[in-house]
């Protein structure tokens, strides 16, 4: 049987709750605080519950619920505390201190007996989930630890560094084509597509994670056939018209393919995000051989990609609080980037001289009518 440890300085009401309890419980008592504190501190491991009066001489029940939280036994053992106050501060404070649940003088038999049951089970269960949670975290350690350590493996053979240096290669094409572009904007029409690109070559462990998520295993041929972002670069555009007409001077190229195209731009992902994702072949020159290589290529406006910035800090932070009003005042901060975009877009306009730049929508209709080979 379990056993519970009823604390009250009133004899009468130690002994009536021995009384609704002993069929179910081993109930032991204790006159007050001092005492109880003792025999918690031999034997709050083996305690089920502690059912405990808050109104005592010398040490009261406050002071036993702070020693319980200071020597962590509230996390092990359910306090249930009995009085015939109704204050709802004095419950506020109880419950902010840790404690389960409250039952109120005059004792209902059938009322004490649910609530102490109640308390031990849900207690009981709360623990079971703790656990599992602890395994869990301790196998996911491990599972990374093991996943890091394969990648570290990987990437010391000369098959892996081959194929980081193909994928370097194609980020300096992709670089090279657009810097290209850039120059020839910039003569023609006295102002440039883009503000900046930014390149990245994913990490051996992120690759290893990627073909996991997918149910691949972590070779070469998995990673060329199924990973098609392990070279990433991202171009950031003054103004949504200048991604479509950047995204399809590049992709007419007719040495580069379009594999894949997802524009959230024209329809947004459910958190606002918008952006040009491309993915591409693009043939790379080595010593012996002609290769086409996988690049993605993100097109993006300023406003857009200081907005995914702070959206990514929120998505990899564990520690941050109110993340739901956060993630809404995010989305709707992106849907004012976007009038924003394309205001700002509309102003430009009207400042260029006829002839100069005329947007990509003008001429073909619509922004999102972009179209390239695959």
């Amino acid at each position: 049987m379990q056993r519970i440890l009823v604390v009250d300085d009133a004899e009468i009401n130690r002994e009536l709750l021995r009384k609704i309890l002993e069929d179910d419980y081993i109930v032991e008592t204790a006159a007050g605080g001092e005492q109880a504190l003792h025999r918690l501190q031999r034997e709050h491991a083996g305690m089920s519950a502690l059912l405990l009066d808050l109104h005592m001489p010398g040490t009261d029940g406050f002071a036993v619920i702070t020693e319980m939280k200071e020597r962590d036994w509230i996390s092990r053992v359910p306090v249930l505390i009995i009085s015939s106050e109704h204050s709802v501060e004095a419950e506020n404070k109880c419950l902010e201190m840790g404690v389960s649940d409250f039952i109120h003088k005059p004792f209902e038999s059938s009322v004490v007996k649910n609530r102490v049951k109640n308390a031990i089970e849900l207690f009981a269960y709360k623990r079971q989930l703790e656990q599992k949670v602890e395994e869990q975290a301790e196998a996911l350690k491990k599972q990374s630890q093991i996943i890091q350590m394969q990648a570290e493996r990987l990437s010391k053979a000369k098959p892996f560094n081959r194929l980081m240096m193909e994928y370097r290669s194609v980020i300096m094409e992709v670089e090279t084509k657009l810097k290209v572009l850039n120059a020839v904007f910039s003569e023609e029409y006295k102002r440039n597509p883009f503000e900046s690109i930014k390149s990245r070559l994913k990490t051996p462990d992120s690759i290893y994670k990627k073909l996991e998520k997918k149910g691949y295993s972590f070779t070469i041929e998995n990673i060329q056939k199924y990973v098609a972002d392990v070279a990433g670069v991202r171009v950031i555009c003054s103004f949504p018209d200048d991604i479509y007409r950047l995204a399809e001077l590049l992709t007419k190229q007719d040495d580069i393919i379009l594999l894949k195209k997802k524009d959230y731009i024209e329809t947004p992902k459910s958190n606002g995000y918008r952006s040009l994702h491309l993915i591409l072949s693009v043939p790379i020159f080595l010593a012996d051989e002609k290769k086409y290589v996988k690049v993605e290529v993100q097109f993006r406006t300023i406003a857009m990609d200081f907005w995914a910035s702070l959206e990514h800090k929120l998505k990899y932070k564990k520690d941050i609080d109110n993340t739901d009003e956060i993630e809404l005042r995010l989305k709707a901060c992106a849907d004012s980037i976007e009038a924003l975009d394309y205001q700002m877009q509309e102003i430009r306009d009207r400042i260029d001289r006829p002839g100069d730049y005329s947007p990509l929508h003008e001429q073909e209709g619509s922004a999102g009518s972009f179209h390239a080979k695959e």
